[in-house]
């Protein structure tokens, strides 16, 4: 059985991230696994609905699939489906979206 990440599905306000991962250094030097960093951006995979403000309307997500966005160094939980790197978060732990 193979696993794809667009089965799974945020909730509420949380965001699915692909991490962007980095295998060679600027100089071209081929970087081991533990050698990598963790990069802080990556690619919108999934989103959820949304979250409701205090008079129970939803507010739309400002996020969409697709997008290349960047977040905090320790924000959201990391996890490996298959043979990817994932980061879910909350929509507000997003920092930026590159256009």
């Amino acid at each position: 059985m193979t696993m794809n990440a667009s089965k799974l599905k945020p909730l509420n306000d949380r965001v699915l991230i692909k991490r962007k991962t980095e295998t060679e250094s600027k100089g071209g030097i081929i970087l081991t696994e533990s050698a990598q960093e963790k990069q802080q951006q990556g690619t919108v995979v999934a989103v959820g609905p949304g979250k409701h403000n205090n008079d129970g309307k939803l507010i739309d997500m400002q996020v969409s699939v697709g997008d290349t966005v960047f977040f905090a160094k320790y924000s959201g939980v990391d996890f490996d489906f298959g043979d990817e790197q994932y980061i879910i978060m909350r929509e507000d732990d997003i920092v930026a979206i590159s256009e």
